[in-house]
């Protein structure tokens, strides 16, 4: 497992029975996750000092508790980055902090390339890996179904410092999308992809990205140019394991471009008792 040990403004304090009890900047937020099986002892003495709860419903969805007056929105940093935090009627708050080792990892790889990339972000939420890419010197194209996750990630991008670098931001159906840049022949050094477990097609019909996955990256191999740099998958699928991830990409990418796979869960650490959360999968494909 690669941990996301290297936050400042986030911490994860402790986690039993469901629940996760955060740190976000200055603000203590006690969210539900279903991985969090165990039923520990309550080891951090804060959970009873967060200033919001995240109650779940039964009947699906749920609503916040908030003990203490927050405001609606607040920034947080990881390094070099900038993010704006809120609090949603869905639990989260516009950032998944686990996901800063592909940020690194990719920026790494972009750094190292020795020569400009384009990179093309599918289901690109609130624009995480885009900043993460654009600052390493890459040209982004931000895809996102969501015209408010969109407008979210350009608030990212302006608290960053990084609204005026190359990138087209795009609300988009994904999968509409890559079939058009085919038909254009645009092409991408590097694609990054974090799909919904859940989606809706074109018709209204119900998808399972287990059912969709290989289809969806093969469609996506078909905008990587003839020398591209990395391709990354990223998984919250509870019945999509990294090995099978790695088995896709292995199977669609390496057979035409050679290179290798790795492939891993990435977490999160819990700070009162030294273990980690699993916070979901990602397979690389690297040149």
């Amino acid at each position: 497992m690669r941990i996301a040990e290297n936050w400042k403004d986030y911490r994860l304090l402790d986690a039993t029975e469901g629940m996760k009890l955060e740190s976000w900047g200055e603000h203590l937020l006690v969210r539900p996750d279903p991985q969090i099986i165990w039923k520990s002892p309550e080891y951090s003495d804060k959970w009873n000092k967060a200033d919001g709860v995240y109650h779940r419903s039964q009947k699906g969805g749920g609503n916040w508790e908030f003990r203490r007056k927050l405001p609606e929105s607040w920034n947080i940093s990881y390094k070099d980055l900038r993010f704006v935090i809120r609090p949603t009627g869905f639990k989260h708050t516009g950032l998944f902090p686990e996901q800063a080792v592909n940020w690194d990892l990719m920026s790494g790889l972009i750094k190292n390339a020795g020569r400009e990339i384009n990179v093309l972000n599918l289901f690109a939420y609130t624009g995480g890996a885009t900043l993460a890419c654009a600052a390493a010197g890459a040209r982004v194209a931000h895809v996102d179904a969501s015209k408010g996750m969109v407008a979210w990630a350009r608030d990212n991008a302006r608290a960053s410092g990084l609204e005026e670098k190359p990138i087209r931001w795009l609300v988009d159906d994904c999968e509409k999308f890559v079939r058009r840049e085919i038909k254009r022949g645009r092409k991408y050094d590097a694609v990054v992809m974090d799909p919904p477990s859940y989606g809706r097609g074109p018709g209204g019909e119900v998808w399972k990205l287990e059912d969709c996955v290989y289809d969806l990256v093969k469609l996506c191999a078909g905008v990587l140019s003839d020398d591209p740099l990395f391709f990354l998958l990223n998984s919250y699928t509870t019945g999509l394991s990294p090995s099978v991830m790695a088995y896709i990409l292995g199977d669609v990418i390496c057979k035409q471009y050679g290179g290798e796979v790795t492939a891993d869960e990435i977490g999160l650490p819990v700070e009162a008792t030294g273990r980690s959360l699993p916070c979901g999968s990602t397979a690389v494909w690297k040149k």
